[in-house]
């Protein structure tokens, strides 16, 4: 039989509250390799349902975050370094947004923690930001870098307006179609979006959808799409500076 817990006058109060479960950080504090394996194996096999649970989740992951942060971006600097060096869809916007005088390298391309739900972002004063624990590995990666240096050589090449609705539009619709994030392998295998017919198309319009609505300026999803189609066919069918869709 478990004992109560004493009232505050030493005398059992078998009324009492029971203890409260414990958090995430302290039960990995308790059992650090337990927890870590235990949580890992309950989220790929989708036991954490309920509302502490995906509290639970969402704890886990931050602090998996913070502990493994300079791990993760050693591996992001390592691989950027990588593909500036050797992928041929980086060297060659690389070299495209140098014609255009600009300078892409290591000093300018950033690799951070990020705790939104995104891969990176561009600035046009800051350069490019990866967001070093949220890749898969470093196809997802080099994905990341040719969408941000798309947009980096559209900043170059065009007088891009940041309150242009229409504008932001066209810069995601030819992002996400050039830098290779909706060809066929990775919306299949990765994202289960099973289409055979205007794959890329239907990859494309939803990617710039969602990035709109995270603009200041839209209403809904239904307003971010209205923009989206009302500049697809010019900026869809632009691949400057390919010749044509690389990837």
């Amino acid at each position: 039989m478990s004992k109560s817990e004493p009232a505050s006058d030493g005398v059992p109060n078998p009324t009492a509250t029971p203890p409260a479960a414990p958090t995430a950080t302290h039960d990995a504090k308790l059992d650090p390799v337990y927890y870590t394996w235990s949580n890992t194996f309950s989220i790929l096999l989708g036991r954490m349902t309920g509302s502490r649970d995906v509290a639970l989740e969402s704890s886990y992951f931050a602090e998996q975050d913070t502990v493994k942060a300079e791990s993760f971006c050693k591996r992001c600097e390592s691989q950027r370094d990588y593909l500036l060096q050797y992928s041929p869809v980086i060297t060659f916007l690389r070299d495209e947004v140098g014609k255009l005088g600009g300078d892409l390298n290591a000093r300018n391309i950033h690799c951070r923690m990020c705790t939104a739900e995104q891969s990176g972002g561009f600035h046009v004063d800051h350069g490019i930001m990866l967001c070093a624990n949220k890749f898969r590995n470093r196809g997802h990666q080099e994905d990341t870098m040719a969408h941000e240096m798309v947009h980096a050589w559209d900043h170059l090449k065009f007088k891009v307006e940041d309150n242009n609705l229409r504008h932001q539009a066209c810069l995601e619709i030819r992002a996400s179609t050039l830098s290779g994030e909706c060809r066929f392998a990775r919306e299949f295998f990765t994202r289960n979006q099973w289409r055979i017919t205007e794959q890329l198309q239907h990859c494309v319009r939803r990617r710039a959808t969602l990035s709109m609505m995270a603009r200041p300026g839209i209403k809904d999803d239904v307003h971010a799409a209205k923009i989206v189609n009302e500049v697809w066919d010019s900026c869809f069918h632009d691949t400057r500076p390919f010749d044509e869709i690389y990837r």
